[in-house]
């Protein structure tokens, strides 16, 4: 009946403006989902005008890019949120629309995703987010976001991957295709070398190629060839002198002509500057121009932006070939073809008891325990076990806030929020609050709007209540605001916003028995570190977060996370800020990546400097034990592979998740490598008492660096190692190999 339907509405609409008869019977190639996706989309073309094509290309309101209606091409509709489905913005300002039934499941933040090391989680992630797209009727979801975690300043890290590409590729995948399998596209951002805020809109990064292609691109290679990602995000900053959103190198060259892209890249809203550069470049369809990307609006019509009127009239001056328009608008209504007139896609549901079990397991399994004790030294206080403290003390303004509601595009309208509060008083009973300071207003506030008084008074109350108390449970760490965790502005400072180490000294002159719980999407500096016997790194958990909180604090549930990103003692220890101002964060109008290919843990190895926190790093409620790695055989040639396999045991007392990893070092090389890299890990759940084997293969491609001469990867013969660690600076075995 629906394609019965459907072939009448399509024969009366064609009928009024197509040259040729249709009759009822036959069903337009184009709207006919049984036919291949090309051929649909080449008879759409055919039956198109210029000028329809070319409204493919950019907005018709804040959120939405036309169809052609004359054919019965539906509109697509995008939403912001890698890790939830915003609330609904007004169709033509960036004012929220008001609705009562937009509210949505609030994921973790993609970092929290990250240290999960989970492939099967990120599949589910992604799965659940899709399906929360779908049933508000979105076409596109703009993430994952897979940008390349640099310096602990940049306000985006909490929407990324962590500094490693191999992470970052590998997490990215089944995210992306879980996601798109609800008929919904993965918008993959941003692209390329988007890794500060600070003047985003115009900074033009230098890089080399083979920082290029082994560090930045390869999150978004592994998006598009093995993701299948449909739609591409281009990036605000300059690359090379030219806009990254119409980049020949960038789209051209690697993205449709390396990687084959067969889907739509599409601007981040108000990125594109330039007609023709749009047009020749590889840009298919821009968003927000003519807007500052966020709160003002338009006096122009969207006719204005650079891919309407303007791109019309290069088209018909014959500026523009038309093949390029015809791809450009193909790429388009591929992507409609693939979302909007998708009948083949399921229903959607939205904050269901599924997506917040899924929401639950990711926060604590991304959670990451980062000290419990120091030896003989000092005892750790985890797990709580609830009834073993009488009198429990909560301070922190984290406790209690809704982190949600900063943090820029990825501002979220949860259904249901569970403050880390409300999670440790059900599990606790009868917990004691105190504030101890106060942040500003949720997005654009500041400390300075503070009062010093009010500061002051807050920091008396939570001491004497810490005087009192058997534990301190201190909730803080960044927040969402401007210049921290958030869009359109870097941090300014490495330590704690708000007074908070001079608070947490404060607490220990009073009470030693503490309990540090950091909530943030970025590393930062830990002066007190020494003194606070149990440190927790939690993340922006979203709507589950008290529950998740409180079950790893408790041991109910046992951490297993593992950092995605190395945490410097101090800033100067960071490669990107191991240089001058031009290293980080430019001269406002140019900055030149000159750690280069030494990139986090890449740096810290290399250049022998011990991190607060290396990456990979995470202790758990259990203790595991290594074997001896083992490998299949000393050699192998350019077609072969080899197998490493370690053993791996719980020797503690509780069911506990292990990540093993695996790099890989090149002995001696012509070129400047670090000392390892990594090429692989698995996450293992293992009993107490219980041993495992994790076998890890590997092929000539884990050994490969980018040639920029040759313009090809390269692995060159000789000597390898291949490490197996429990973090980059925990390596448990090495064992030897050949490439002949």
């Amino acid at each position: 009946m629906k394609k019965q339907l459907l072939t009448i509405c399509a024969s009366v609409a064609l009928s009024l403006s197509a040259p040729m008869a249709q009759t009822v019977e036959t069903l337009p190639v184009y709207l006919d989902d049984s036919q291949p996706i090309e051929a649909r989309v080449q008879d759409a073309l055919s039956r198109m005008t210029v000028e329809e094509k070319a409204r493919l290309s950019y907005a018709q309101g804040k959120f939405s890019s036309p169809g052609c209606p004359r054919l019965g091409i539906p509109e697509l509709w995008y939403s912001d949120g890698p890790h939830g489905v915003r609330a609904e913005i007004n169709w033509n300002d960036w004012g929220y629309a008001g609705w009562t039934s937009d509210s949505c499941t609030a994921f973790p933040a993609l970092t929290c995703l990250a240290a999960t090391w989970n492939l099967e989680l990120s599949g589910k992630y992604g799965k659940a987010l899709g399906e929360e797209a779908l049933y508000r009727g979105k076409d596109v979801q703009l993430g994952p976001g897979v940008n390349i975690y640099r310096t602990p300043l940049n306000g985006r890290n909490f929407e990324y991957m962590g500094e490693d590409p191999y992470l970052a590729a590998e997490m990215c995948v089944p995210y992306i295709q879980e996601l798109q399998k609800n008929g919904v596209a993965a918008c993959v951002k941003h692209y390329a070398l988007n890794n500060q805020e600070l003047w985003r809109g115009h900074i033009d990064v230098e890089v080399s190629d083979r920082a290029l292609y082994e560090i930045y691109l390869p999150a978004f290679k592994a998006a598009v060839e093995r993701g299948g990602a449909w739609s591409i995000m281009g990036a605000y900053n300059k690359v090379r002198g030219t806009h990254a959103t119409h980049h020949k190198l960038l789209n051209n060259d690697i993205l449709k002509g390396e990687w084959k892209f067969d889907g739509c890249v599409v601007t981040d809203w108000g990125a594109a500057h330039d007609t023709y550069e749009a047009a020749m470049y590889g840009l298919d369809l821009e968003m927000g121009s003519y807007t500052n990307g966020l709160t003002s609006e338009s006096e122009f019509g969207y006719d204005d932006y650079y891919l309407g009127k303007a791109y019309l009239k290069m088209i018909k001056e014959g500026k523009i070939p038309m093949e390029v328009v015809d791809d450009k608008a193909g790429r388009v209504l591929r992507l409609i073809f693939r979302t909007a007139m998708n009948r083949k896609k399921p229903f959607g549901s939205m904050a269901s008891p599924a997506h917040y079990q899924v929401a639950y397991e990711v926060a604590t399994e991304g959670t990451v325990l980062l000290k419990n004790g120091n030896g003989k030294k000092q005892a750790g206080l985890l797990p709580i076990v609830p009834g073993a403290y009488k009198n429990i003390l909560v301070v922190g303004d984290n406790a209690v806030r809704n982190l949600m509601q900063g943090g820029g595009s990825s501002e979220l309208k949860p259904k249901d929020f569970i403050s880390p509060l409300d999670g440790l008083r059900k599990k606790y009973g009868n917990v004691t609050y105190a504030q101890g300071y106060k942040a500003g207003r949720p997005m654009y506030g500041n400390v300075e709007e503070i009062p010093q008084a009010v500061m002051d008074s807050l920091r008396e109350d939570a001491v004497a209540k810490a005087k009192e108390a058997d534990l301190v449970i201190y909730v803080g760490g960044l927040n969402k605001n401007h210049q921290q965790d958030c869009e359109a502005g870097d941090r300014i400072t490495y330590n704690l916003p708000f007074g908070q180490d001079e608070l947490i000294r404060s607490l220990l002159e009073v009470n030693k028995n503490m309990v540090v719980v950091l909530i943030s999407g970025n590393a930062v500096a830990m002066p007190w570190l020494d003194d606070v016997p149990s440190v927790v790194q939690t993340w922006y958990l979203g709507t589950i977060t008290g529950n998740a909180l409180a079950d790893v604090l408790s041991g109910e549930v046992n951490p297993s996370g593992k950092l995605p990103f190395s945490y410097p003692v101090k800033l100067e220890d960071c490669p990107a800020h191991a240089f001058d101002a031009l290293c980080y964060p430019g001269d406002s109008i140019r900055e030149v990546y000159k750690e280069d290919i030494l990139v986090g843990y890449r740096w810290y190895d290399t250049k022998k400097i011990e991190p607060m926190f290396p990456f990979g790093y995470g202790m758990s409620y259990t203790t595991f034990e290594y074997g001896k790695p083992a490998i299949s055989a000393k050699a192998m040639n350019k077609d072969g592979s080899l197998t490493v396999s370690v053993k791996v045991k719980n020797t503690g007392t509780v069911a506990g998740k292990e990540i093993v990893q695996l790099y890989i070092g090149d002995d001696k090389c012509s070129v400047l490598r670090p000392v390892k890299e990594l090429k692989g890990f698995r996450k293992v759940d293992l009993r107490p008492g219980e041993e495992k084997e994790v076998t890890f293969t590997v092929t000539p491609d884990a050994l490969k660096f980018f040639d920029d001469k040759r313009h090809e990867w390269v692995a060159e013969p000789g000597k390898f190692k291949a490490y197996i660690g429990a973090s980059s600076a925990d390596i448990r075995g090495a064992v030897s190999f050949e490439l002949l």
